[in-house]
Order: structure tokens, then sequence, then C-alpha cells
């Protein structure tokens, strides 16, 4: 039997890269997938339902609570319920890195306003109705970046950081709920956001980053969806407030 069959996920980022991914592979596992992100995710579900899954999308401004709230109010008309949340969309390929004192206000503020603002304005959204469903799975995503402290990106690295600690907050709060929420946290992944983020440098930041890992090659989107259909599923029924490092063995946490 699949991992996921009869559960309702709903996934934020979803257009491209690892919220695509991840979307195709908890569809595999019997997920009904609820895609959204500020842009289309019509490739996403087209792919999902080729595969012969089922699948819909809204288009969804984390930054917007109402809109947070139309996310949600959607799924369950879509699917039911929601039993699945994966806090994926976030500010990251297309940032300015400096020193810290030199980093731009406006961006800073903007990396805050979707990376904390909006992971918390998701969860607000499906709460409820993970508590109507009898509980449900939360799973941020966070960053290798938080704990090693990426230079040059103290924005993202704040805000992957706050991601933790939220994650750590809402566990405490809704294990009664039988909620559990759990982060992951990935090294730089090979995606379209991690060209974005490195540009010209991106060659040289592969080498530097697999030579810091105990597996000694760059991570790539099917190393993390592993990762994911597990926290998502039962199997891991008992398992919350956790922070699993995705990384190849950079940093023990």
């Amino acid at each position: 039997m699949a991992q996921l069959q009869d559960k309702v996920a709903i996934i934020t980022g979803a257009a491209r890269g690892l919220g695509r991914a991840y979307a195709e592979a908890m569809a595999r596992e019997g997920a009904a997938i609820f895609a959204c992100d500020v842009n289309s995710c019509d490739e996403t579900v087209a792919a999902i339902v080729a595969m012969g899954g089922r699948a819909e999308a809204a288009v969804t401004d984390i930054a917007s609570m109402s809109s947070c709230t139309a996310m949600a109010e959607q799924a369950v008309s879509a699917f039911g319920k929601i039993d699945v949340l994966v806090n994926n969309a976030a500010l990251y390929g297309g940032l300015k890195g400096a020193r810290f004192e030199q980093l731009d206000e406006a961006q800073w503020d903007a990396v805050m306003n979707i990376n904390v603002k909006g992971l918390w304005q998701c969860c607000k959204a499906v709460v409820d109705p993970m508590r109507a469903a009898g509980g449900g799975s939360i799973i941020n995503i966070s960053s290798l970046a938080a704990v090693y402290g990426l230079p040059y990106g103290m924005d993202y690295v704040a805000s992957k950081a706050a991601v933790i600690g939220m994650t750590r907050a809402m566990a405490r709060e809704l294990g009664k709920d039988r909620i559990r929420v759990n982060a992951v946290a990935p090294s730089a992944v090979m995606t379209e956001g991690t060209e974005e983020f490195f540009g010209e440098k991106l060659e040289k930041a592969k080498q530097v980053i697999a030579a810091g890992q105990l597996i000694q090659r760059n991570l790539q989107t099917e190393d993390l969806t592993g990762t994911i259909v597990y926290l998502a599923s039962d199997s891991s029924a008992f398992v919350t407030g956790q922070t699993h490092m995705v990384d190849g063995g950079s940093w023990f946490l």
C-alpha cells in the first residue's frame, strides 16, 4: 500500500524545483496534492495527473493572510480535509548577497515577510482543518544555512533559523491536537533557485559544499523527497519537534 494513501497535502512553492519534486513524490505515494505558488502550478498538476494522481492548484501569496486562508478553504473544498502542509515557499534564488551591514533593508524585510511570517500564516490557515481531521503533519523547510551560518546571506540565515525555532514552539503547542511539526534542513540542492543564488560562482560553490560533506556529492531533489514522504506518513507518527538535516553529513544537530 502506498505510504500516503488517502492523505491530502498542501505544498507551497510548488510551481518548480523542490516544491514540484515534493508534490510529485507525494502523489506517487497516493496523496492528493493541493499545489500552491505565486506562480502557476499548472505544470505540476499536469505531471501528477499524467501519472494517475490527484491534484488541484491555487495561486497563493503566503505574505497575505487572506490568501493563505483561501488556500486552506480551497484545499478542503477540493479534497474534503487537510492532513499535511509542506511549507516550502521562500525567497532564496533571487536574493542579493552582501556583508551583513550592507544588506539591503527592503530585501531583509521581504525575506522575513515571506520566509518567517508567511510560514506562520500558512500554519495558522491549516491548523483548524487539521484539528477537524483528527491530526496532521506540518513540515517546515529550513536550511543547513541556519546552523552553519552562511556568510553574505544573513537575512536568509536568520529566516531559516527562525523556522527551526517556530517548528519547536508549534510542536509543543500542537502535540495535544495530534498535529506533528518537524523541520527539514537541506544543504544546497541542485535546483533553479540554487543556480540563481550562486550565479557565476555556482561551480566553485558546488565543489566547496561537496568537499565539506561526509558524502561528497551535491544534493539532488530525489535525496530529499524520501524524508518528506516519511514525515508526511504515519511511519513518523511519534516524531515531532525535530530538525532533520539532509546535508550529506555537513552538520550534526
